[in-house]
């Protein structure tokens, strides 16, 4: 699993991004390893998780090859070469249904991507100051 699906699940999430779906497409694409897809409620807010997406992966060192649809804001592509982001309008999303037309790619708990994503709490105890 990379980093980068994580770091983008997480960017997504933060924005309100529903229905998040990642697919290891490994076994079935070459130019891909993983496509994160969601939707936004609006353009305004499909522009708002790909500039979230996009600051946090470029944060980490990683930014897009290309970046498709954002003016439009139906269906923007962010290409990371390994990861493929999908943000869809709901009826871009049920148009295209790309979760049907990759079927063949493993789908990850988005939950769990989530999870491990998540910073953990130090285990080391504080020391009191008196």
């Amino acid at each position: 699993m990379t980093d980068a699906l994580k770091i983008a699940v997480n960017a997504a999430d933060a924005k309100k991004a529903s229905d998040l779906v990642a697919l290891d497409i490994s076994g079935v694409a070459t130019f891909a390893n993983f496509f994160l897809i969601c939707t936004g409620d609006s353009s305004r807010q499909m522009q708002a998780i790909a500039d979230e997406v996009e600051q946090r992966l470029k944060a980490n060192g990683i930014r897009p090859s290309h970046v498709e649809g954002y003016q439009n804001a139906e269906w923007i592509l962010m290409d990371y070469i390994d990861l493929v982001i999908h943000i869809f309008s709901k009826n871009a999303r049920a148009y295209y249904d790309l979760e049907r037309l990759w079927r063949d790619g493993k789908r990850l708990d988005a939950s769990k991507l989530l999870e491990e994503a998540k910073p953990r709490p130090s285990r080391t105890k504080s020391k009191k100051v008196q």
